[in-house]
């Protein structure tokens, strides 16, 4: 799952908006929604993608984006293919997978998330962390050539019950003062408090990745299971979903404490709190959407809070998508081409796709204020 980086900041100053213009009603839709025969949705108000990436083998499950800052029609996708046998798919801005670049023979990977310009042999490197749930590992791949860099030893959870090590959702954090980056990941299933773990990594002296744990923290409901995790590095929040309950939201710094700062986006779900993307509008505005699994819709909620307290998430508004029980997801708000000019909005859709869609198609009628 997504963090985000200064590279995702936009290009165009012109991009910056109040998301207090948007106010703050709910839009709901009672338009009926169906199942098309590729096993997307249809019908009015479902908001369509403009690229389906071609199939993985078995399951997609999460994407993230890579932007090119250099060249940003060539930027990429890289999504999981969730499996025994799985992989971390490579995809371009048409939806072909680039020929050479995916990685096949993962261990049930689940999220994954791009860091930006980590020192690494002395040169600043662009890289992919993914989960691999069967193997209790990160695993770290550069980009765009996808050349490991780790030795197979980033493990998770170390110490804790076998039962209780399975990574699924990461997140990658880089701390504004100092520019310190750290993966912060979820599990399978763990511990009512201390359910994430935030690790420091670190260049090993070889040009490969290790890390260090700084803490354990978080609560879960014990409900189902916390999977999808975001992390605002402007901002300095981590947010993660715990299924079925809602958003909780935590400071990033570990230096700042361990105590959760909000329980948001807590009614209206059909089923399981899923994929959490950050659209920023400005410095301190912008979107959180989430991911309304078993409606398959996101649920827009405000970054930055209320003017009176910004740990407080009113709904803002909810859109039906053609990407079928939508898991993972990413967005940037960086302009990539002539398609998405606004950014671009990616989804995971239980038919082995992942969904590409227009940050304005997202924003419907409101896209008058992006301008």
């Amino acid at each position: 799952m997504p963090s985000f980086s200064a590279y995702r900041r936009p290009v165009l100053a012109g991009l910056l908006v109040a998301t207090a213009a948007l106010g703050t009603q709910c839009t709901h839709s009672a338009q009926a929604v169906e199942t098309t025969a590729s096993g997307t949705n249809a019908g009015p108000g479902v908001v369509q993608p403009v690229v389906v990436t071609d199939p993985v083998r078995y399951d997609t499950d999460d994407p993230a984006i890579w932007v090119n800052h250099a060249n940003p029609a060539q930027s990429l996708v890289i999504g999981t293919d969730k499996d025994s046998d799985g992989g971390l798919y490579v995809f371009d801005l048409k939806g072909k997978e680039v020929p050479g670049k995916t990685i096949h023979g993962l261990k049930r990977p689940n999220n994954v998330d791009i860091g930006y310009g980590f020192p690494l042999g002395g040169q600043p490197t662009d890289f992919a962390l993914v989960t691999e749930r069967e193997t209790g590992l990160l695993r770290a791949f550069r980009l765009p050539d996808m050349q490991p860099l780790d030795h197979g030893n980033l493990a998770v959870f170390e110490g804790d019950a076998a039962g209780e090590r399975m990574p699924m959702g990461v997140a990658l954090y880089t701390r504004p003062t100092d520019h310190a980056m750290f993966a912060v990941v979820s599990r399978k299933t763990g511990p009512k408090q201390g359910y994430l773990a935030q690790y420091q990594l670190a260049d090993d002296g070889r040009g490969q990745l290790k890390m260090t744990l700084v803490r354990k923290f978080g609560a879960w409901s014990g409900n189902k299971e916390i999977e999808s995790v975001a992390v605002d590095d402007e901002l300095g929040f981590i947010y993660y979903s715990d299924e079925g309950v809602g958003v909780r939201k935590y400071a990033a710094d570990p230096a700042q404490g361990n105590t959760e700062l909000a329980l948001f986006a807590r009614t209206g779900f059909a089923e399981d709190h899923e994929g959490i993307s950050i659209y920023k509008t400005g410095p301190r505005t912008g979107y959180l959407l989430v991911s309304d699994q078993g409606a398959s819709q996101f649920r827009f909620f405000p970054r930055q809070g209320t003017a009176a307290n910004a740990n407080d998430y009113p709904e803002l508004r909810m859109v039906k998508v053609a990407a079928h029980f939508s898991d993972g997801s990413d967005v940037t708000n960086v302009p990539l081409n002539a398609q998405f000019p606004h950014g671009l909005f990616v989804a995971m859709s239980d038919n082995k796709t992942f969904h590409y869609y227009r940050w304005e198609d997202m924003l419907g009628a409101d896209i008058k204020e992006v301008k």
